[in-house]
């Protein structure tokens, strides 16, 4: 059985701070768990264009459809990556939405997992950051340069 969702992003009060990664987005308003949080937004690329981008921010709708959202306006860029995320996207006629996985407390950091192909293209040496796995890949670099 399908739970049914609204895809309305509620009236939270979302901040811009600083993160473990350099900026990520917070909220300082308790978020109940199945929330539609925000919406992702930006310029729909052109066919072809998406191979040839050197944005950080695309993401994928559809083979065939691909949302660059790197302009400033699109909060929703600023959601980190983590492997023990609070929040999911969902795609709906063609937008992509992000919901709460669970309740999230007001001062919390909104995360969500960005999934294989994003790492395999962009963090194939540093591996993850998150604050789930930042431990464990900070002790494998020290052992790796004591090996030297």
């Amino acid at each position: 059985m399908t739970t049914r969702r609204r895809y309305k992003p509620g009236d939270y009060e979302l901040r811009v701070g600083r993160s473990y990664a350099g900026r990520g987005l917070f909220t300082d308003s308790e978020i109940p768990r199945g929330a539609c949080v925000i919406e992702y937004t930006g310029r729909e690329l052109k066919p072809g264009e998406d191979l040839t981008s050197r944005s950080r921010y695309l993401f994928e709708v559809t083979a065939k459809k691909t949302i660059d959202g790197a302009p400033y306006s699109n909060l929703a860029r600023y959601i980190n990556h983590s492997c023990k995320p609070n929040c999911e996207p969902y795609i709906s006629r063609g937008r992509v939405y992000i919901f709460s996985r669970r309740k999230i407390r007001a001062g919390e950091e909104l995360a969500y997992d960005y999934g294989k192909d994003y790492f395999g293209q962009y963090f194939k040496e540093s591996g993850c950051l998150c604050p789930k796995c930042r431990p464990a890949t900070l002790a494998k670099r020290r052992r790796a340069a004591k090996s030297l």
